[in-house]
């Protein structure tokens, strides 16, 4: 299988990945298109955790005569994103699959599933658990002298790219599983790494989340959890070494 794989053109998996974007963008095309009629609905559901953390009579404003239009396609565009997940994570794997065995090509569909699945649950967590402890952090500068007065853009680039951040973090056990089902990590390589790890997530966590220590650690901290949830996939579904190699450890 994946000598004839090698046997395709460089041009023809350029073409298969080209086919693949567009089917991609024309799935997000359509979720924007769903979302936009409920655009203010949507928009006041992501502002909740905000909203609920601010004094009576504060509101999220905006600054620019366009902003408010501009926000709610973003708002729409980043819904579209979401209901396309499944999508746009079937193409993905279907892009990788050609360069497997037919026996790791069944483990397709629950793939998909579950990295829809991991993508969700990471959202949610950032939704429900990390944005709460971050805008009470941030709003905790607030004074007698100092109002804080968010504005819709500021609002919507933040939590966008928090909720797309933990969907994305929350893959890696997926990943490193799948890793392990094709040979390519094992067990043993997982636990020796776990200092380094450890220390790429922190170091991840503050890139991907504002400057401040709450929010950072509330990536890092699940982060080490799905490692370890990884190491423990990796153990039950992992390629198995030979007998005879087992042996000579």
């Amino acid at each position: 299988m994946i000598d004839e794989q090698a046997k395709i053109p460089f041009t023809a998996h350029l073409e298969e990945l080209r086919h693949r974007l567009i089917v991609c963008f024309i799935a997000v095309g359509i979720g924007f298109v769903l979302s936009y009629g409920f655009k203010e609905k949507l928009f006041q559901i992501l502002t909740r955790p905000l909203i609920s953390l601010m004094q009576t009579g504060d509101k999220i404003i905006f600054t620019g005569l366009p902003e408010a239009f501009f926000t709610y396609l973003k708002v729409a565009f980043l819904s579209g994103i979401m209901l396309a997940v499944p999508v746009i994570l079937y193409q993905f794997w279907m892009f990788v699959v050609p360069g497997l065995y037919d026996k790791e090509r069944r483990l397709l569909v629950p793939i998909v599933f579950l990295s829809s699945f991991f993508f969700i649950a990471g959202s949610l967590f950032g939704y429900f658990i990390v944005f709460p402890f971050g805008f009470k952090f941030f709003l905790g500068f607030a004074s007698e002298t100092i109002q804080p007065l968010p504005s819709m853009r500021e609002y919507l680039s933040f939590s966008a790219k928090l909720l797309l951040a933990f969907g994305l973090v929350f893959e890696l056990p997926l990943v490193l599983t799948f890793l392990a089902k094709l040979g390519l990590v094992s067990v043993d390589f997982l636990k020796k790494s776990r200092k380094y790890a450890l220390l790429l997530f922190f170091i991840f966590s503050a890139i991907l989340t504002p400057p401040d220590v709450v929010t950072q650690i509330m990536m890092a901290f699940p982060l080490m959890v799905l490692y370890e949830i990884s190491i423990i996939g990796a153990r039950i579904f992992g390629k198995k070494k030979p007998d005879n190699e087992s042996d000579s450890d």
